[in-house]
């Protein structure tokens, strides 16, 4: 069966930095459009970052521009999510997520799909 699997999370101190990464079992996500997503406790998931299949734009919620870069390795069929200067407020279970769209306009989309992997955990906490 399909998975998406994430993996990177861990506890570091504020201005930390780490790279998660998301990786898919049973298919390519090559030719996927990839989101990164994000869940705090008692908080809604909400978008983080995208990158297009189409035209590998990408997409980065404002809370974290200048602090968090999305890309592709196509070889390792990986998309990886490295974030610096972390803050407390990132702190959050990661999520990865797939769209057939071509362009990160699908975002709002994949926050609705039923499937989600098991997430990784980033906690930013001195």
């Amino acid at each position: 069966q399909p998975q998406l699997v994430e993996s990177g999370g861990d506890l570091v101190q504020p201005g930390g930095s780490l790279r998660l990464s998301c990786t898919a079992r049973g298919f390519t996500l090559n030719t996927y459009t990839i989101g990164w997503f994000r869940q705090a406790p008692g908080k809604e998931r909400e978008g983080v970052s995208c990158i297009g299949s189409s035209d590998q734009s990408t997409y980065y919620v404002d809370s974290v521009k200048g602090r968090f870069t999305i890309s592709r390795d196509y070889v390792k069929n990986m998309v990886y999510l490295h974030m610096s200067s972390l803050k407390p407020e990132d702190t959050a279970v990661y999520h990865c997520q797939v769209s057939s769209a071509g362009t990160c306009q699908a975002m709002s989309d994949m926050l609705k799909y039923e499937y989600w992997g098991q997430g990784t955990q980033v906690t930013v906490s001195s």
